[in-house]
């Protein structure tokens, strides 16, 4: 006859069990194009076209179209940048507080205060390291420039035509914005940034829930490689991990989280980068921008990094 004490850890074990065997009933996989994508309860109930959802993500340009409306809108900004060095020590770093103002087109960025740490910049004044010149070229306009606008149609980032750091930027922004697109330029990358195309789906898992957000219903979908490949198949991936938030409705990106690695010799990087986006009246806006990781190209030192990007305060100017 079992005791009180036996009687209560039986139940335990059968609650925990039930338990068990109901979080395992709330997810299902399906093949889409090669690749396996797992589904939770209520996307299976929702009768989600998983090929069609999958397309929708690869085509998207609000993610894209968030950061072309900094362009054309006056906003503040907190940037905090810290350089490391090779056992991850702080080495040098600085901290702003910049407006940019934009007008009929043009716009401009001023720095409104300022605090630096080590040998951030060189003694004429410019930046010691490339990591912040490349930031300071995304994010800020120090002299004016004019004929901006916030158009995404014929305007994606491409390196025809581009050297040195615009030649970088764009293919910063090519794998920032186009996951799953070519990368020209880069030594060696070949299609492994095709994440979308049918023989590179296999390489990866896809998870896709629904989920909320700051009180939005938004669809998750996640993509990570997977943990089995081999030596060869790793080889040809480059983006390890990307999580990206749409909400349900408008099926606008509000959240993106990447994993990137690549080593070619003398052009290599590993990253991670995590976005937050917001509206301004209507318009989509980045709100928080945050990087950390190291790189290397081709006649600069490696550099190891961590950014933060915190965007408020926006505002349209006459």
């Amino acid at each position: 006859m079992l005791n009180r004490k036996h009687l209560s850890s039986l139940l335990i074990c059968l609650l925990q069990s039930i338990c068990t065997a109901a979080v395992a009933q709330t997810r299902d996989t399906v093949n889409a194009g090669g690749a396996t994508v797992t589904l939770s309860e209520v996307v299976v109930r929702s009768g989600m076209d998983v090929n069609g959802f999958i397309e929708r993500v690869r085509k998207d340009t609000t993610f894209y179209k968030a950061f072309r409306n900094l362009r054309v809108l006056s906003y503040s900004a907190l940037n905090d940048i810290r350089m490391m060095d090779r056992k991850g020590r702080p080495e040098a770093g600085y901290r702003s507080r910049t407006r940019q103002t934009a007008w009929s087109g043009c716009r401009i960025t001023q720095t409104m205060e300022s605090s630096e740490s080590g040998d951030f910049f060189k003694r004429n004044g410019t930046h010691k390291y490339y990591t912040a010149r490349l930031y300071d070229a995304l994010f800020h306009s120090f002299d004016t420039i004019c004929g901006q606008h916030n158009l995404v149609g014929g305007h994606s980032p491409q390196t025809r035509g581009t050297s040195g750091m615009e030649r970088h930027k764009e293919q910063l922004k090519m794998l920032f914005f186009n996951p799953g697109a070519d990368i020209p330029g880069i030594p060696l990358m070949g299609d492994k940034t095709r994440i979308f195309d049918a023989d590179h789906r296999r390489l990866y898992d896809f998870d896709i829930d629904i989920r909320e957000r700051k009180g939005v219903s938004c669809y998750v979908f996640r993509i990570t490689a997977r943990k089995d490949l081999g030596i060869l198949e790793r080889s040809r991936i480059v983006i390890d991990d990307m999580e990206t938030w749409f909400d349900y409705r408008s099926f606008e990106v509000l959240q993106r989280s990447y994993a990137m690695r690549y080593d070619a010799g003398v052009y290599r990087f590993d990253v991670r980068m995590h976005v937050e986006l917001g509206h301004a009246d209507r318009l989509l806006v980045p709100t928080l921008v945050r990087y950390d990781g190291s790189w290397k190209v081709a006649l600069k030192s490696a550099e190891q990094g961590v950014f933060t990007a915190t965007l408020f305060d926006y505002s349209y100017s006459n």
